[in-house]
């Protein structure tokens, strides 16, 4: 009785973080900037954000059930849905909205790191928030960040040039593989494991599903309290690609939820592709360009900058994605 009560009393908690992640998520960031402007000696290393995205990641790939992974895999009409809008539709996008980016190398880099980069984290929890079929999202995620880290040099090359592309050698890639897919992935499918096996795993299991929303805030916190020194002489640049960021926001659910009539998904599984395209992979990209040499802040500035953006743009889509493919009522 007491262990099931003990059950209870986390499963309340973690509906009660889901509900409200979205005002944790500001309050990390007003904290991390109240911090910045009053205590402006205060550094955090940048080395400290690969671990606590290991964690986060870690966290949400223990949502996904392996026997649902397997499933999911077997919608194939959903999973060729989601790469075709990822990673052909929404490039085709940026391509429209390059033009109105600052021609400057670094800025240009920037918006095209994070705008080509599909979310995989908290992505999940808006869409099931908004009324989509979370699950398949979920349970993709190790797709996506696969095929995005696979596919990121080649969209640099496509848009910039061979120049842009050199600049990203394979270490930083490998390590985020390894880091970011391997290991996380790794320990959730050994904790799924143990936890049918050992009692001890089993009872702990449901404490770990306190972990997606809480280690996102504490990566929003940390990645803000670490860039926001830098950005005293970016912001003119930063101002100039909200534009940019918030027309994305706009175009790029509604592209995904067309191309979801396209391929005839239904009303859930549609919306779950118009979060997909509509959110962006930003904490998951900010360790790789802060492991680009020669490269300055700004960079690292320019991919925050969209967080902020899409952050509002999320309250926004969990009011309107879920009448996606609802139908009008008739007049009395």
């Amino acid at each position: 009785m007491k262990i099931r009560a003990n059950i209870q009393s986390v499963e309340s908690l973690q509906a009660a973080l889901e509900k409200h992640q979205i005002a944790l998520y500001f309050i990390g960031l007003l904290l991390a900037v109240s911090i910045a402007v009053l205590t402006p000696g205060v550094r955090i290393p940048p080395a400290l954000i690969d671990p606590l995205l290991a964690v986060m990641l870690f966290a949400t790939f223990l949502q996904v059930p392996l026997n649902e992974l397997t499933l999911t895999l077997r919608e194939t009409r959903f999973l060729v849905a989601l790469l075709v809008t990822n990673f052909v539709a929404i490039p085709l996008l940026v391509a429209l909205l390059l033009p109105f980016v600052p021609a400057e190398k670094t800025i240009r880099t920037g918006v095209l790191m994070v705008l080509l980069c599909p979310c995989i984290d908290w992505v999940v929890t808006f869409a099931r928030m908004g009324g989509a079929n979370a699950a398949l999202l979920l349970a993709s995620t190790p797709c996506l960040l696969a095929m995005q880290i696979l596919m990121l040099p080649l969209g640099l090359h496509l848009f910039l040039g061979s120049e842009a592309s050199r600049l990203f050698q394979a270490g930083p890639f490998l390590h985020a593989f390894i880091w970011l897919i391997v290991i996380p992935l790794g320990l959730a499918w050994s904790v799924q494991e143990g936890s049918k096996r050992v009692a001890t795993i089993r009872h702990v299991t449901p404490v770990l599903s306190l972990l997606p929303v809480a280690t996102t805030a504490l990566v929003l916190f940390v990645v803000t309290l670490t860039i926001l020194p830098r950005l005293d002489q970016d912001m003119a640049n930063i101002l100039r690609v909200l534009p940019v960021y918030g027309a994305f926001a706009t175009l790029a659910p509604c592209l995904g939820w067309g191309l979801s009539r396209l391929f005839r998904l239904d009303a859930p599984a549609g919306r779950a592709l118009a979060f997909s395209a509509g959110s962006r992979n930003s904490l998951v990209v900010l360790p790789l360009a802060l492991g680009v040499s020669g490269i300055s802040s700004l960079l690292a500035a320019i991919i925050v900058a969209q967080t902020m953006v899409e952050l509002g743009a999320e309250l926004v889509f969990i009011q309107i994605i879920p009448g996606f493919g609802t139908k009008p009522r008739k007049p009395a």
